[in-house]
Formats: structure tokens, sequence, C-alpha cells
């Protein structure tokens, strides 16, 4: 019988598939114990959204979810933890010191092993990162990130752009102990996993350890699972129920029921399984589970987004009411990825491709170039698998009035004085808050709400089911019938989505006053107060103006957090900043008025 080991992600990427990474640490810490009197010693403990969740969803600390998982898990247990390169935990690129610093912590904190990639397999986004984690004294395992790209697209991502990848980690001499090919979206076929992986055993020394992760969301994740260890992975990632499945990874008993009768065997106690899931499920059983969240998605190979990502764009436009864009979106993934140059679809870049496939269905084909996707395609991020295309390049750089670059982030970051670890600790003794190596880089990764936490100022946003009252009230009369709709209205070739509540109408998430007139009347210009509204749910990151400022059309106003994307809030047209109606760091609805503009 062949024997390989498994990671257990049920407490990291698990949560993040299906709750979108928020679960409170005295809720799962239970499953933990139970995992480790099952005989379980490899898990992953955090990292990836895993760490900005707690501050910005959760109000914990990710340093003490650390310590208490090291604690419940024992000593002996390899707790591993996700990075993304030159962003470590953060969804922005940092300079050398923080990425140092991320290691170092990380290592203070009881984690063992670091999963470390770059989802456009950018090596060069890889080198500052291997070299701290090693240098701190742990394990460093370097990824290749994989996907299938939509039907219709060739240029990247099969068994010869992937062995293409590994030579040039090879050839940089970046610190390595073990190579993982990452999977996030689940569509990569068992074909070019099997190849991918028997080349890859061939290029590496003999006793080199491949480790292969994949997600259920395209319903393959047992096939590829099968077909990495026949091509000689000496590792697979599984998770538990309720975490496992659909957009997170095959479940523990479902692979080792799928190995039954082979020459492979997950050497685990069933029966002990099973009670770890029973304690499992009930931990969790508070929890609002969305109904895509364990479920197999067939379109997804012409939508190639991670477990995590999908859940949390598809609750965003449920939350939103335009769950009917969904198929539209789909549907123009296709044409983002192939002009985008072909990332792997992980995070960051999944949010990138996401965020324009929504935009080009909203306001029309590529008429608006969200921030993050521009900077991509321009080099802000590092080198595409190939060329994007030179028109939404030639866009993006019009509209985000950026060159394109080829200068590596770490180079660019090093040299901006907003940036590292000088920058931070000034911030935090001007917030009058304690300077620590954990603080700086809680503030580096996360923020302004990274502040908040510190000055205990931050709030929750973890979905748990709502219990119903006992004894409902009874329901309030209907109200008067007025005017609703929403609308996609052309004018000029420029596509104003209108929203019409009784005696309010919103154009592009923009309140206007509307009456009407006799046509004989003059029409004189109105300068009725603006009232800016909140365009989808999310969490106001930050607030660039003040009351009474003046403002030019185009000024952001404030920034929010929505999609795991920063949303710009800008001033339709010049004025004074008359009120601001929120704070950093509170939770904001679509539709929710953010601030008042009095127009010039």
């Amino acid at each position: 019988m062949k024997n390989f080991d498994f990671m257990l992600t049920a407490f990291r990427d698990g949560f993040q598939s299906v709750y979108g990474a928020r679960v409170f640490t005295d809720d799962f810490i239970p499953a933990v114990e139970a995992s480790r009197d099952a005989g379980i010693r490899y898990f992953e403990a955090g990292g990836g959204a895993r760490y900005q969740s707690l501050y910005f969803y959760c109000n914990e600390d990710a340093f003490d979810m650390m310590d208490r998982f090291r604690e419940a898990a024992g000593p002996d247990a390899n707790l591993q933890t996700l990075a993304r390169g030159v962003n470590v935990v953060a969804l922005d690129s940092q300079p050398a010191d923080i990425i140092d610093l991320h290691a170092k912590m990380f290592k203070k904190h009881g984690m063992t092993t670091i999963r470390n990639f770059d989802a456009l397999n950018d090596v060069h986004n890889l080198v500052d990162s291997a070299k701290s984690i090693t240098d701190h004294g742990l394990k460093h395992q370097v990824c290749v990130t994989l996907m299938a790209l939509p039907p219709g697209c060739t240029g990247a991502h099969d068994p010869d752009f992937y062995e293409k990848t590994l030579k040039d980690i090879i050839d940089s001499d970046l610190p390595f102990d073990s190579v993982c090919f990452k999977d996030a979206s689940g569509t990569a076929t068992p074909s070019v996993v099997y190849e991918t992986i028997a080349r890859a055993r061939k290029m590496l020394p003999a006793d080199a350890y491949i480790h292969y992760h994949t997600h259920d969301t395209a319903g393959t994740a047992v096939i590829c699972n099968k077909a990495a260890l026949e091509a000689g992975a000496n590792a697979i990632d599984l998770s538990f129920a309720p975490c496992s499945g659909g957009t997170a990874q095959a479940d523990v008993l479902t692979m080792w029921h799928a190995l039954r009768h082979t020459d492979y065997k997950l050497d685990v106690d069933v029966d002990k399984i099973r009670e770890v899931e029973e304690v499992f499920q009930d931990c969790m059983k508070d929890y609002f589970m969305p109904p895509e969240a364990t479920k197999v998605e067939p379109i997804i190979p012409w939508c190639p987004m991670p477990g995590g990502a999908l859940t949390a764009n598809t609750q965003m436009l449920r939350d939103n009411g335009i769950m009917d864009k969904y198929p539209a979106i789909i549907k123009a993934m296709g044409d983002v990825v192939r002009k985008g140059g072909f990332g792997t679809s992980v995070t960051p870049v999944s949010q990138f491709y996401f965020q324009q496939a929504f935009n080009n269905v909203l306001f029309g084909p590529w008429e608006k170039i969200s921030e993050p996707f521009g900077r991509m395609v321009l080099g802000y991020f590092g080198k595409t698998p190939v060329e994007p295309d030179a028109e939404v390049v030639k866009l993006a750089s019009e509209q985000l009035e950026l060159q394109p670059t080829t200068e590596p982030a770490v180079q660019r970051n090093n040299a901006d004085p907003s940036k590292g670890v000088k920058a931070v600790t000034k911030q935090l003794k001007e917030e009058k808050l304690p300077v620590s190596d954990e603080n700086i880089f809680i503030v580096a990764s996360c923020g302004a709400k990274g502040v908040a936490f510190l000055k205990g100022e931050a709030t929750t946003g973890v979905r748990k089911i709502e219990k119903e009252p006992e004894t409902p009230p009874a329901p309030p009369p209907p109200p008067p019938a007025e005017e609703k709709g929403s609308y996609d209205v052309r004018v000029d070739g420029t596509v104003y989505h209108v929203e019409i509540d009784g005696g309010h109408v919103s154009v592009s998430g923009e309140e206007v006053f509307v009456e009407t007139i006799n046509a004989e009347m003059p029409r004189q210009p109105r300068k009725d107060p603006i009232r800016l509204l909140c365009q989808a749910d999310g969490i106001v990151y930050q607030i660039k103006k003040d009351e009474d400022d003046p403002l030019k059309a185009g000024d952001t106003i404030m920034v929010l957090e929505s999609l795991k994307m920063e949303m710009a809030v800008k001033c339709p047209r010049d004025g004074v900043l008359d009120d601001i109606l929120v704070r950093e760091g509170d939770t904001v609805r679509a539709g929710q008025v953010l601030a008042v503009v009095k127009p010039e």
C-alpha cells in the first residue's frame, strides 16, 4: 500500500470558502482539540484571508488566534499558513521590511510552515518572502498556481507553462523545502494535473516533497487528487464537513472512500474522524451557510473563481438585489481573463477579474476599468503570464492616469515613504498606540481597520443564523403603492444604472432631484444637496476628506472595502462637503447615504 500525507484545511481555507473567513476563535477551537485527539498533526492554521478577516469582521487578534491554535493542536503539530508573495497576508504589495516582519511574527506565534504563492506566477515576487521565511526558521512551501483557462482561451496554464514556472523557481535559487501545485478555483483538469506533477517529479530531487491543492467547486477534486498521487505527489489537502466539498476541499471521509480497494491508503481512524466531524458540525451549527458554499458549480470552468471568492461575490449580488446579473457576469469573465493576461484566479487576481466583469456588465464592456484590474494589466503587480490586450492596457492607462511599468513591486514599495516599518511606527505614535512588532504588522497589513482594532473601535460582521422570535409581531399594513424599479439606461453610448423608489431616484449611485414640470416653464439649474449613496455592501476603509472641505469633481471623499477590493466614493461635481454620515470601520449597505455635498 502507498501511504501519503494530507493537510487538514477546515480551519483556514474551509472557513474562507464557506463562511468568507468570518469565524470566531472560541467557536472552532474545540474542533481543533478533537482533531488532535483523533491523531491529526498537519493543519492549515491561518494566513490568507483568515488573517485580515479577524481584524475586519471578528474584532479579534490574529496573533492571539495563532497562539491558541498552537496550544490546541499540540507542540508537535505542523501548523501551516498561507502567504501571497510580496503581499504576504495583505491585499496590497509590501516593502521588504514588512515582508520580513511577516515571517518573524508568524514564527514567534507558533507557525511551522508558510505556503507562499504569486497569482501571476512571477517568480520575482517570491524571492524576498522566500528568504525571510527560511531566515526566520520556518519551512517554505513554494507554489506554482494552476487553473484551467475558460474554453476558447489558449496561451498559458498548461503543463509546458507550469514546467517553465518551476524551472524559473529552481533557477532563481530561492530557498524552499517543498513545492505545492495550488489550484484555488478547482478547474485544472485531471490530465493536466497528472502531467504537470509527473514532470515536476523528474525535475526535482528524488526526495523532494510535492503537495497538491484543489477545491471541489467543479466537482473534480477527488479525481484530481488521485491523479496527483499517481503522478508522484506526497500530500494533498482535505477538509471536514461542514467545510468540505463544493467551494472547499474534498472531505477526508470522501477521499478515504474513493481510495478503498486501490493501492493508496489514507492512514486515519475513520471512526474517530466521524466523531470529529460531529464535533465540528456542532461548533458551526449557528453559522449562516450560503447555498452556493458546498455545492458543485458546473459553470465554474467558464468563470474560474476560488471558492471563497465565489461565495462572497454571490452573497454581495444577493444582498444588493442584483443576483439576476450573475449569469451575465459569468459570461463576461471569459473575456476579462483572456484580455487580462491569464493571471491565476486566486486572491487577489480573482477579485480583479470579478470586479472588472461586474463593471463590464453594469456600465458596458470596458467603459469603466476597475483600479486593481487596471493596475494589474499595467504591470504594477508584476508580469502577467502573457501580455494583456493592448487596447485594454491603453484604456487602463487613460482612465487611471497611470503609465505601464516593469519596476518590481518590492523596489517601488521600498522607495515609498508612506510604507514600511518607519512609516507605520510614526503612525502608531501619532495615534498614541503602543509600538510593537505585532502592532506594526497589524497596521501595515490592515491599514485603517488595523488602527481601528488597536483603538478598540473595530466592529463585527460575522453572519450567524438569525433566530426568529417566539411570538412574531403581526405584520404592518402594506404601504401605499409607490413607483419602484431598476433600469439600465444607455445615453450616448454610456450605461447608467437608475433606481426608482417612490420619490427617490439615484443614477449610478448618486441621488438626483426629479420633479414633473410644465414643458413651457423655464428650467432653472438646481443646487439641491447631493446625497452620495453606497453602491455595494462593504466597510468604510478610509475617509479622505473633512466636513466643509471644498471639492472638485472626481475628488475621492472616502474609500470602501467591498468584494475584497477598495472602491472609491468620488464627488460627482464641484462643491463643498456638507456632511459625513459614516465613520471609518463602519459596515455599510447598498443604498445607504454616506455623505452630502453642496454643489457650487
